[in-house]
């Protein structure tokens, strides 16, 4: 016997469709709602409901516990105590006292529009072809032409109660009507069924979207290309050096993280006549703003300039974005308005390259980026039909600078010590490296999990959570130029680099004369070798960012300690522990601190140890290899056995917020072995 969905369903199933289309909507961009009745726990009775996507939400993930449930009657009474739109702010306060129910997301600012749209089903989506309807220089006549009386236009006006009214009007005005074009904004549809809705919704879509494929011409409508899209590699390889000045400038202010895109959308935007002049209209709706500023900075060179051209070029360009914001900010700013959030540019644009984007976390930085691309979407669909034409400047920073946008933000968690950092861990596919990329990434930092087993560093960067946090990168660091590339990966992928992990290593455990120069020769170029290189390309980011770092050596107890059958091993740690000293006193001066850990006796978990060193040093002291680890916890003062997890958390106590002011040290990480104490 089948049931009914109940409205809850309905509503949940038509927004994962219609968010999963990125034509439709943007990440967390548009509601949509459902009315029906349900049981009240108290009373026993039916009671009318309004299931609405709450604040912050995203309809393509959206859940029953993403929605706000509120009576409906009682959101329906507040029109009789609206206050007009002076005092409109106080109304989403008002809908936490509509509530049904335990739990559900906060109400968001349009949660007014759905519920007082005489319909059962209300959509409001913010699709590219539908905002370059409102955007459009002449948007209500094309309207018009396109919909006749079936779709109606709506002049902007800011989201919030007075705007649910309006549209509410607008139906009952219009009872033939399916939807509206809301001027500067989006689309709304409405349905007596879900169905209706989802139908409507995607019908005035397409629509639209025909429209504008019908007025296309062979003229481009942001005009000819001025600066060509350099080829693949060279772009990539520009996109890498730019990247760290890029972020380094997007972080004057606070801490950012980055995102490359060099998509065939962006590659044609920058590369045209309009690109300037389109820009400096910026964007129109207030999803798109809110994550992309109201303008990006644009770099008035061609890719193929000369880099050192390029980045002089970035920092005039920046110099003026934060003035020009500023003024932005003095224009309209009111004495209640929140303090400014910062000047520097969320979105970089670079003729030949391609687009930067920036911020809090990796996440955002890529659906920023994602919004412009949905602008650039929006200007084209404008142009071919009409001209762009986005709402005013001073509509823009009302929204920017809202109290509810600001309460929004102040509500957002308290970030994680490592937010923002992007750190580079090699020999991360196993073991302690493993184990120190678990520990970063759960204190917030992005991490580049490089190992030369490629398929663990897959493994180890899809458990800490994919793209969005982790990468892996196939890391050979005897290579000179895999390392060149890796920290190349790492720019592209996060903006830069903050924090590195130099624990690359293997071990051959053999007395001095059956130790071979192969022997020798390997262990150094894995361990010295490779731990130089990887400090000099990170530090070479690290500079051009001019935002500071970290370098953690993971060394050894051995450095200190003289132990038999270990000449290579050992000789090599030792080798690592002196780069601390020398790099923590040459580095100082960028901000960049040097420090290195010492562990011993680290078996369980261990790709060295497990590799063959765990049988040889067994052997050496006449131990079970399945007992060597109780065998060095015995011989340490704690009587305690190291693992991979309190290495990690030593890296985390050098690069956390607690020793900012500690470089050149060296961390013993090995239950006390008193012959290895420093001196």
């Amino acid at each position: 016997m089948s049931t009914q969905p109940t409205p809850a369903e309905e509503l949940v199933a038509r927004s994962n469709r219609l968010g999963a289309d990125p034509r439709t909507t943007n990440y967390a961009g548009g509601n949509t709602s459902a009315k029906g009745t349900a049981t009240d726990p108290v009373t026993g009775l039916d009671v009318d409901l309004l299931w609405v996507k709450g604040s912050g939400g995203d309809l393509g993930t959206l859940t029953e516990k993403n929605l706000a449930v509120l009576r409906l009657d009682r959101v329906r009474a507040l029109q009789d105590v609206y206050p007009g739109v002076e005092r409109e702010d106080e109304m989403v306060a008002a809908f936490d006292y509509c509530l049904h129910g335990k739990g559900g997301a906060a109400p968001s600012i349009d949660t007014a529009m759905h519920a007082l749209v005489d319909a059962a089903h209300v959509d409001h989506l913010h699709p590219d072809a539908g905002i370059a309807l409102a955007t459009a220089a002449d948007g209500e006549s094309l309207t018009e032409e396109i919909f006749g009386d079936v779709v109606v236009w709506v002049p902007w006006r800011r989201p919030g109660f007075q705007l649910g009214l309006d549209i509410a009007a607008i139906k009952e005005a219009n009872p033939q009507a399916i939807g509206c074009i809301l001027g500067g904004h989006g689309i709304t549809a409405w349905g007596a069924t879900s169905d209706e809705a989802e139908e409507r919704s995607l019908r005035m879509i397409r629509t639209v979207e025909a429209f504008i494929a019908s007025r296309s011409t062979g003229e481009h409508p942001f005009g000819a290309v001025v600066a060509p899209a350099l080829p693949d590699d060279e772009r990539r390889a520009r996109a890498a050096a730019l990247a760290p000045v890029v972020r380094g400038l997007a972080s004057m202010d606070r801490p950012q993280v980055g995102h490359f895109t060099d998509s065939e959308v962006v590659l044609d935007f920058v590369g045209r006549e309009a690109l300037a002049r389109l820009a400096a209209l910026g964007t129109s709706c207030p999803d798109h703003f809110l994550r992309t500023k109201v303008s990006p900075l644009v770099v008035d060179l061609p890719g193929d300039a000369p880099l050192e051209d390029v980045v002089a070029r970035l920092q005039e360009r920046h110099a003026t974005y934060r003035a020009d914001y500023q003024a932005y900010y003095d224009r309209h700013a009111t004495p209640d308005s929140p303090a400014i959030r910062g000047a520097d540019p969320a979105i970089v644009l670079v003729p030949g390259v391609g687009m930067f984007s920036f911020g809090k976390d990796k996440q955002t930085a890529r659906v920023a980026g994602e919004f412009y691309v949905n602008a650039i979407n929006v200007m084209r669909g404008a142009e071919t039909i009409s001209s762009y034409a986005p709402i005013e400047e001073s509509e823009k920073f009302r929204i920017e600078y809202w109290a509810l946008e600001e309460a929004k933000l102040a509500r957002m968690p308290r970030p994680k010590p490592l937010a923002t950092r992007v750190a580079v861990v090699t020999g991360a596919g196993s073991g302690i490296g493993r184990a120190i990329a678990e520990r970063l990434a759960a204190e917030g930092a992005c991490v580049v999990v490089a190992d030369v087993n490629l398929e663990g560093a897959q493994e180890v960067a899809a458990a800490l959570g994919g793209p969005d946090v982790a990468v892996a990168v196939h890391a050979d660091v005897t290579s000179e130029d895999a390392i060149s590339a890796l920290i190349d990966e790492a720019c592209l992928a996060f903006g830069g680099v903050d924090l590195v992990v130099n624990n690359a290593g293997l071990s051959i455990s053999k007395p001095l004369l059956d130790t071979s120069v192969k022997d020798w020769d390997l262990q150094h170029d894995v361990m010295a070798r490779g731990s130089f290189l990887v400090a000099r390309e990170a530090a070479r980011a690290m500079i051009a960012q001019k935002l500071g770092g970290d370098i953690v050596y993971i060394a050894s107890k051995n450095s200190l300690f003289a132990g038999p059958n270990n000449i290579a091993y050992s000789a090599t740690k030792a080798d690592q522990a002196h780069q601390v000293r020398l790099l923590a006193a040459e580095l100082g001066e960028h901000g960049i601190r040097v420090n290195g850990v010492n562990p011993d006796g680290v078996v369980r978990g261990s790709g060295i140890f497990a590799g063959g060193w765990g049988a040889q040093r067994a052997a050496v002291y006449g131990v079970p290899e399945t007992e060597l680890g109780a065998y060095y916890a015995q011989r340490t003062l704690l009587k305690k056995e190291v693992l991979p997890e309190h290495v990690a958390a030593a890296v985390f106590a050098l690069t956390g917020p607690d020793l900012v002011q500690t470089t050149g040290l060296h961390v013993p990480v090995d239950s006390g072995v008193a012959a290895a104490f420093l001196r």
